[in-house]
């Protein structure tokens, strides 16, 4: 694929990552456009047609990525999609990639992680498998991420799926964010 012809769309809710992700990918030859949220997709892609996208699982007002992925691959299936996150979670990663995203990153991601996704074919069969166990801590993080994808990352709704207060799950996200 030629320079020419890779046309990016970055799904993003923090304006200052999106903007500084943009001039890096248009530094490396790529033509970019940026949407906030899910809203934004269908008129933009009625006038840009994106062979690539970086999306965000977690977008403002609570709003998923996935289902910004699962319009995408809808729009066009051989569009390369990568989604980063700050809340990364083995049940969102299974869920993106049966969407359709390409591959999944935890911030903090580059350009160069991120194209380095884009080029990857396929799975790697030579990643190293640990013997570690995994922590209760790790176990109950799975568990909340799980529950906040099933309510569309609304955390009254996840905190009542899970039987906790709002407050009590909502500082459990905090303590685990990535900054």
């Amino acid at each position: 694929m030629n320079n020419d012809s890779r046309r990016l769309l970055i799904v993003e809710d923090d304006a200052a990552f999106a903007r500084t992700l943009a001039r890096s990918f248009e530094r490396r030859g790529y033509q970019v456009r940026g949407a906030a949220s899910v809203d934004g997709l269908a008129p933009l892609l009625q006038v840009f047609a994106p062979t690539h996208a970086v999306v965000d699982l977690k977008l403002a007002g609570g709003s998923s990525g996935l289902a910004c992925v699962k319009a995408l691959h809808a729009h066009d299936p051989d569009m390369l999609i990568v989604v980063l996150t700050g809340y990364a979670s083995i049940a969102t990663a299974v869920e993106a990639i049966k969407l359709g995203a390409h591959h999944y990153l935890a911030k903090p991601s580059n350009t160069d992680d991120i194209e380095a996704a884009f080029a990857r074919e396929g799975g790697n069969a030579e990643v190293e498998l640990t013997r570690r166990q995994t922590s209760i801590k790790t176990l109950e993080w799975e568990h909340i991420h799980e529950a906040l994808a099933a309510a569309d990352f609304n955390i009254s709704e996840a905190a009542r799926q899970l039987g906790m207060h709002r407050r009590t799950l909502a500082r459990k996200l905090e303590k685990r964010r990535v900054k």
